[in-house]
């Protein structure tokens, strides 16, 4: 007789950015009819009014489907995944949790970046890999020239890639019967998994104000029942299971669950840092049975883009760090630690894994905490090295030392792949020509298509290099990186003063070469962004002490003398000189207070 693991099929689809992934999670959802027809609604898997407005993923999401092939009924859990190159993180979660990758390729755009990324991720984890091609039925669709392209890089025939349009459900079927044929079952990957004690893979987790924090879990060996003593091995923390079960999206409690199942544990833990994304759940043992040991979990992310969070309120400190925990509870590539700041209090440095992931945290705060901050620009690590030879880490401008005592600096360098048309290389050529770096080579994959190899400053990818790429060649080319480690720089602190006054937010590091084009584009940009004031107002760019650029806001001006009719001339001039007079005193004694909103376009200037 077989076992129910036997029926068990988990999986996750991996693609580039706008590829279609959550149209293709629609439809499987809608044809196995794990969502009712009238209740679906376009990327329902992705739930955050964020990802609906840019039309991205941005964080996994696991759902459990049925589906009946050869009179059989199987399980499919499905994890939904971003494809954002900062999201990248989330995507190894996801395969951790998996023994097969459905691998979607837009047939309008071909083989991405990104794509390329997620083969090798799938890869390193022995995934069985689907490969499908989308949008199959869209004018522009290039259908064979996307199977060659997925059939040259992953070494199979052109023709067992199948081809759907996931929008109308054309052939979808054909990738469900794949996932069942092709994707082996937990059984098959882990044999005699279920006799042995239970321990299981947290890949993720939320938060619930009456369970605790609810840790998505992959069972790995045995089984889990409600109401049982789990300990963390990592956190070395214990706890009773409150509710446990399957998410058919919706949370769907259950008495147990078994091995090679995905679902969730409510831990009944209030303090979110003790249940850790990678962390080992098993069952209290005895005081004399054998030690479990603690699953190999995943590697963990080392963020390299730092930017400073400020509550605008100075009071709403603690709810700024009660945010930020909830928000680590769901994305742990988040890091942050707390610090002082004369000039803007308490707030908190962040890691993140790029631009933009610091944008949608940022608006994740705004939006479901109410929080209104003040944000550095964001920075990269950099290693400094004084006389003596000793290192100092330096997260952001602020805390840039005196150039004096520095003998030598080193900031961290990234490979560039970029796929791209092939009429568009020497525009894209011209781009990063920009950011300083050393090309590589060019490989073609088809005679159209071309894939650029750079070496850039990390620096770079934070100066928004990704929307440069993407505006170059009209949307056409894709980005993706991968640290290759730190190297020499010549590098200086640039200070933004406003009103006469330091913005220390704004301070960033930049070439010595390159300081005062990088001051001049600040201060243009500046002036456009910050809104007009009742007083003239000096935006400039400063290098230890010496002004490299400047701008001027004119100020706004009332019409006095509109009330006069006619008279004596001098009436209009004593108006006007008592007008200017209360202009310079306002320029004298005058705080300009920079809008939230305005911190955010500078970062995507």
């Amino acid at each position: 007789m077989e076992s129910k693991q036997s029926f068990i099929r988990n999986f996750c689809i991996i693609a580039h950015i706008d590829h279609g992934k959550s149209t293709l999670a629609d439809r499987l959802l809608d044809m196995t009819k794990t969502i009712a027809t009238n209740k679906i609604t376009a990327q329902f898997l992705d739930s955050m009014e964020l990802e609906k407005e840019k039309g991205i993923t941005i964080k996994l999401k696991p759902v459990r489907m049925h589906y009946t092939q050869g009179g059989k009924e199987y399980i499919l859990n499905l994890v939904d995944t971003p494809g954002h190159v900062d999201f990248a993180y989330e995507v190894s979660r996801s395969l951790a949790a998996v023994e097969g990758a459905v691998l979607l390729v837009d047939a309008t755009q071909g083989i991405q970046a990104q794509t390329l990324a997620n083969i090798d991720l799938a890869r390193k984890q022995n995934l069985v890999i689907i490969p499908v091609v989308n949008k199959i039925d869209m004018d522009s669709a290039q259908v064979e020239e996307s199977c060659q392209e997925l059939a040259s890089v992953l070494g199979i025939a052109p023709e067992t890639v199948i081809k759907i349009s996931a929008k109308n459900g054309l052939n979808v079927e054909q990738v469900l019967q794949a996932v069942v044929e092709r994707i082996p079952s937990p059984e098959v990957r882990n044999p005699g998994a279920d006799q042995k004690p239970f321990r299981a893979l947290i890949f993720d987790s939320t938060y619930d104000s009456f369970k605790g924090v609810l840790a998505l879990v992959r069972v790995i060996d045995g089984s889990i029942k409600d109401r049982e003593k789990i300990e963390l091995l990592a956190a070395k923390a214990q706890a009773e299971v409150k509710e446990l079960g399957y998410l058919s999206p919706t949370i769907a409690p259950q008495a147990e669950i078994l091995t090679g199942e995905i679902g969730y544990i409510a831990t009944g833990i209030k303090e979110p840092g003790k249940v850790r994304v990678g962390d080992t759940i098993a069952k209290v043992q005895a005081p004399n049975a054998p030690k479990i040991q603690p699953l190999s979990g995943y590697s963990e992310p080392n963020p390299m883009v730092f930017a400073s969070f400020y509550p605008e309120d100075p009071e709403e400190f603690e709810v700024l760090k009660v945010a930020l925990g909830k928000l680590k509870l769901q994305d742990p590539a988040l890091v942050y630690e707390a610090e002082m700041k004369e000039a803007l209090g308490r707030g908190f440095r962040c890691g993140f894994l790029g631009t933009l992931h610091v944008e949608i945290i940022s608006e994740r705060l705004e939006r479901e905490f109410n929080l209104k901050l003040v944000i550095s620009t964001p920075s990269v690590i950099y290693k400094l090295f004084d006389k003596k030879g000793q290192e100092k880490v330096v997260y952001s401008a602020s805390d840039w030392p005196d150039p004096s005592g520095i003998e030598r600096m080193e900031e961290p360098w990234v490979l560039l792949e970029i796929i791209a048309p092939a009429n568009y290389l020497g525009k894209l050529m011209e781009v990063l020509k920009d950011v300083g770096g050393n090309y590589l080579e060019t490989n073609y994959l088809t005679a159209e298509r071309a894939v650029i190899k750079y070496e850039a400053p990390l620096r770079a990818i934070v100066a928004n290099l990704y929307d440069k790429i993407k505006s170059t060649s009209q949307g056409y080319a894709s980005l993706n990186y991968a640290m290759l480690g730190y190297r020499p720089a010549v590098l200086v602190k640039m200070e933004i003063w406003i009103a006469g006054r330091a913005e220390e937010a704004f301070s960033r590091i930049v070439e010595e070469h390159d300081a005062q084009e990088q001051g001049k584009k600040l201060t243009e940009k500046l002036k456009e962004a910050l809104p007009v004031q009742l007083f003239s107002v000096a935006i400039q760019a400063v290098i230890g002490g010496k002004i490299i650029a400047r701008e001027t806001i004119s100020a706004s001006r009332k019409d006095v003398t509109g009330h006069l009719y006619g008279g004596d001339k001098s009436r209009k001039m004593k108006l006007l000189e008592k007008q200017k007079k209360g202009k310079a005193l306002m320029k004298g004694k005058g705080k300009v207070n920079v809008p939230a909103k305005t911190f955010l376009e500078i970062f995507r200037a």
